[in-house]
């Protein structure tokens, strides 16, 4: 009878992935605090002596948030998601430089391409991080010298190497029997990290961690537990199963116990089709659709030709078109129809989208937009439109259609759709 091989998955994280890409662009920022999150205004000025005159956020105004930062910005308290005048209460010497998505997808390429290399069962979970399979890799279960898990380390470090020389890029990795514990394990010696660990390591690694570690533990879950004087993973593990079933429920109850003590059986999932994909922006200033109008009608149709330009890069047409707004009280609205036919065509996403801007009060100031395209398929397997609906009903859900909300019949109200 054969003993089933030992699992071995990793977690790759890029580091600071944006702030990399773009050190590798202006390497005279090396070391320095650099946030990224700016818009075109705050693209780098080539000076008379060559040079380049960067940006500050001491100099910046607006409402823009932080992408990512430099762990040089990091040490002064700035963080993704915050916003940029807080970051420039905190580091106004930081550099600020306009996002890059073009860029930072092209890397993802190139890492994600190296990293196939050398273990191709790999898992895409975003632009800048993976898991990947080594279980059945040759070697995996060798030891060196006295390491016993010097085949596992030596195949990791193969992979590092492989990126950097790939894109110039550092990233980490973890490494552990199941996905969990190893995307918790990839931050644990981050930058440039390589960490392994076995279920051994449960209690001095892990169990130490503040319980918000675990992917899946989000801010109202960790508000609950810490009522419970639960802060750590340790106390998480310390608590009876049916003590967490009893307050969290009976499937939340129980993965909380199991995510405490490890447990996690998920496989590497190697292959998944998207749902939907979408292209959004967040405004500087508060645009009106009527006194911005030509600004805000040039905007939307950029977002129209970038989503469909993603289309057909990826080989995909979709159906549901839909929009995403966001107004200065932060109310978030959202508009959808469905077309006969699937479409990649940047106008006719670009149409679809006004006829859903229609159905939205446009008389408030707008923060972000957004277009989106759901129903994705690949070109030749679309469902006719009279079989997605018997599909859709034969599951239990509604078909696809155009969201309910009043029509705008205001003739003095041009508008940019």
């Amino acid at each position: 009878m054969s003993v089933p091989r030992r699992r071995w998955i990793a977690h790759l994280d890029m580091d600071a992935f944006y702030a990399s890409v773009e050190l590798l662009r202006y390497p005279e920022l090396a070391g320095l605090p650099v946030v990224i999150g700016g818009g075109r205004r705050h693209q780098p000025q080539r000076q008379a002596d060559g040079s380049r005159h960067f940006a500050t956020l001491a100099d910046y105004a607006g409402r823009g948030v932080v992408t990512t930062a430099t762990y040089a910005a990091r040490d002064h308290g700035v963080h993704s998601g915050m916003g940029l005048m807080k970051a420039a209460a905190r580091c106004p010497q930081a550099v600020l430089l306009p996002v890059d998505f073009e860029q930072y997808r092209h890397y993802s390429r190139l890492f994600k391409a190296a990293v196939a290399e050398v273990a191709p069962q790999i898992e895409d979970r975003g632009i800048d991080e993976i898991y990947i399979d080594l279980s059945e890799l040759p070697g995996i279960d060798e030891a060196v010298g006295h390491d016993a898990l010097g085949g596992v380390r030596a195949l990791a470090q193969e992979i590092r190497i492989n990126v950097r020389r790939a894109t110039g890029l550092s990233c980490s990795i973890g490494v552990t029997p199941n996905k969990l514990l190893s995307k918790i394990a990839s931050e644990l010696d981050k930058p440039d990290g390589l960490t392994v660990l076995t279920e051994a390591d449960l209690a001095s690694r892990i169990w130490p961690l503040p319980v918000r570690r675990i992917n899946g533990i989000g801010p109202k879950a960790g508000t609950r537990l810490e009522s419970m004087g639960i802060r750590t993973i340790a106390e998480l593990a310390a608590q009876p199963r049916a003590l967490l079933v009893e307050r969290f429920g009976r499937a939340y109850g129980r993965w909380l116990y199991d995510a405490a003590h490890g447990i996690d059986d998920r496989p590497v999932v190697t292959h998944s089709e998207p749902v939907s994909m979408s292209r959004e922006t967040t405004f500087d200033r508060d645009l009106h659709a009527r006194a911005d109008r030509a600004e805000l009608g040039a905007i939307f149709t950029r977002l129209a030709e970038q989503l469909a330009a993603d289309l057909a890069r990826k080989g995909y047409r979709g159906r549901t078109i839909g929009i995403k707004l966001r107004f200065d009280d932060f109310r978030t609205v959202t508009r959808d129809l469905s077309l006969d036919e699937a479409t990649d065509d940047a106008a006719v996403i670009r149409r679809a989208a006004g006829q859903c801007l229609k159905r939205v009060d446009l008389s408030r100031r707008l923060r972000l937009l957004g277009v989106r395209v759901a129903g994705l398929a690949r070109p030749g397997h679309e469902l006719p439109a009279g079989a997605r609906r018997r599909s859709a009903a034969s599951a239990g859900q509604p078909p696809a259609t155009a969201a309910a909300g009043p029509a705008r019949d205001d003739p003095e109200l041009p508008l940019f759709e």
